[in-house]
């Protein structure tokens, strides 16, 4: 639906006089005589015609004005439901991923178990093998004291006979524990848990670098690990403490809901909170402190809500409604003050009524002109600096109702001089 404000070039709460003059300025500008070269000045022409004469009848423009807004109205529907069906797949993926996050949380817990039963398996291989080694130790030393005892006697009777010992027997080291199975480095650990991805990598090698270090500093030199499968074992333990010791990220927020809000100057001036209905049929108050045309309130965690999602945001956006004797500039309240000719060209003290309803006093100065404009400051709409905007007087020019003689020959003598 094409936009006839934009093709005229003014605002949408602009009056019939500030449209007229756009048409006529849009018109002398695309008139085809004076753009006989471009083939498309016919149509531009057509269309800025066709503009003007639905926004010049208050009736079509107000039919036309209906018209949009349900059109609007429509796009923020279809664009609210593409929003619902992208937080739906949002919220589908990150039910997958809390699946796999459950799924390598488990498999660490697992590994984390076999861990703990292979050091206990080792510790208890050791503390058989210390036992055996002492015992040993022991028996030899019998020995070796029965040999010297029975050289003592041998001597002593005055025998020949040299008892020799043979080999003495040292302390024999138990049998090592060792752990059948292929062995598999943390590179492969990790990818048969994470996937074969870039990442997965990465973390190994960084943990890896990470342990090395830590030993050099506390000067431990490196070795291998005992076992083949105490190595992925300690990657995933590793993992398991670096996941949980991390705070667990925010969850994505789902799509907010916009909607409008068309309020009155009194509402803005009263800064009262106004009531929308929402398109999903829900009803929520707006407040309107500091806000003015184009204004879009933002009513934190009250849109749409999905499982898994932060709860959306409603952003409201600020249309002022149009009213007969005032408009709105930003925070500052526009209205018009007619004048007559020697009021404009003496000056005078009159009254203009404000937008609350009551009565301003206006100095109007001598030798003024149609358009000229009078700032009454602290009069307009509050803003968010606890200030308020001003009320602009616009000056207008009028003449009488009906014709006046000595007006009309002051001005003929003025034009056409006096001649004797």
């Amino acid at each position: 639906m094409r936009d006839f404000y934009s093709i005229l070039g003014v605002k949408r709460d602009a009056g019939s006089d500030e449209i007229k003059a756009a048409w006529r300025t849009k018109a002398k500008s695309v008139h085809p005589d004076k753009n006989r070269d471009d083939p498309q000045a016919h149509n531009r022409f057509a269309e800025i015609g066709r503009a003007y004469e639905v926004l010049k009848d208050p009736a079509k423009r107000n039919r036309y004005d209906q018209q949009r807004m349900k059109v609007e109205a429509l796009e923020r529907e279809q664009t609210i439901m593409q929003q619902r069906q992208a937080a739906r797949e949002a919220a589908e993926k990150a039910k997958q991923a809390k699946i796999n996050a459950e799924r390598v949380l488990e498999e660490l817990a697992r590994a984390e178990a076999e861990k703990a039963k292979a050091d206990a398996t080792q510790a208890a291989k050791a503390k058989a093998a210390k036992e055996q080694a002492a015992e040993a130790k022991t028996k030899a030393q019998a020995e070796s004291g029965a040999k010297d005892a029975a050289a003592e006697t041998a001597s002593a009777t005055g025998t020949d006979k040299t008892s020799t010992a043979g080999a003495s027997a040292g302390p024999k080291s138990g049998p090592s524990a060792t752990v059948g199975g292929t062995a598999s480095g943390p590179e492969e650990a990790a990818s048969r848990i994470f996937g074969d991805s870039p990442e997965a990598a990465a973390a190994a090698e960084s943990l890896r670098r990470e342990q090395e270090a830590a030993e050099l500093q506390e000067g431990i030199p490196l070795k291998p690990a005992a076992s083949p499968l105490l190595a992925p074992i300690e990657l995933f333990s590793s993992l398991v403490r670096r996941l949980r010791g991390a705070p667990p990220p925010l969850p994505e927020k789902a799509p907010d809901i916009f909607a409008d809000a068309v309020v009155a100057i009194a509402d803005l001036l009263e800064q009262k909170s106004v009531s929308i209905t929402l398109n999903d049929g829900r009803e929520v108050r707006v407040p309107l402190n500091g806000v003015t045309e184009g204004h879009v309130v933002r009513l934190k965690g009250q849109g749409l809500k999905f499982q898994g999602l932060q709860r959306g945001d409603v952003a409201v956006t600020i249309k002022v409604l149009r009213a007969d004797r005032f408009a709105v500039d930003q925070f500052d309240i526009r209205t018009v003050l007619p004048i007559t000719l020697e009021n404009a060209v003496l000056g005078c003290e009159t009254q203009v009524e404000g937008p609350d309803g009551t009565m301003v006093p206006v100095t109007v100065p001598a030798w003024s002109n149609s358009d000229q404009v009078i700032r009454i400051d602290d009069l307009g709409l509050p803003n968010a600096e606890d200030g308020r905007g001003a009320l602009v007087v616009e000056l207008r020019v009028m003449l009488w109702e009906k014709p006046d003689e000595k007006v009309t020959d002051l001005m003929r003598l003025m034009r056409e001089g006096l001649y004797i």
